[in-house]
């Protein structure tokens, strides 16, 4: 390997790169967080759902009376019907 070879050409990067450097107090980097419209419509969804009780108080009023005061009455075929439809859902 020749020296003068490797030397001309250090100088030869040496002297044609013009390249410049930016000041770095000029160079201003935010982060931006962008949440998509699905994603608002689920956190809405979700905030809706927390606030809402998972009782419904109007229902469960008027059994607990009909019930309190006697007159809450099944049919048993309906109570039968029901059943059996849910153990079919089961299988």
């Amino acid at each position: 390997m020749r020296i003068e070879a490797y030397n001309q050409v250090q100088q030869a990067y040496k002297t044609t790169y013009t390249g410049k450097t930016e000041s770095k107090a000029n160079v201003s980097k935010t982060d931006k967080v962008q949440i998509s419209s699905i994603g608002k419509d689920i956190s809405t969804a979700k905030q809706a759902v927390t606030g809402a009780s998972d009782v419904r108080e109007d229902l469960v009023a008027s059994l607990k009376e009909r019930i309190k005061n006697g007159t809450y009455d099944v049919s048993p075929e309906a109570f039968a019907d029901k059943l059996i439809e849910k153990y079919a859902e089961m299988r």
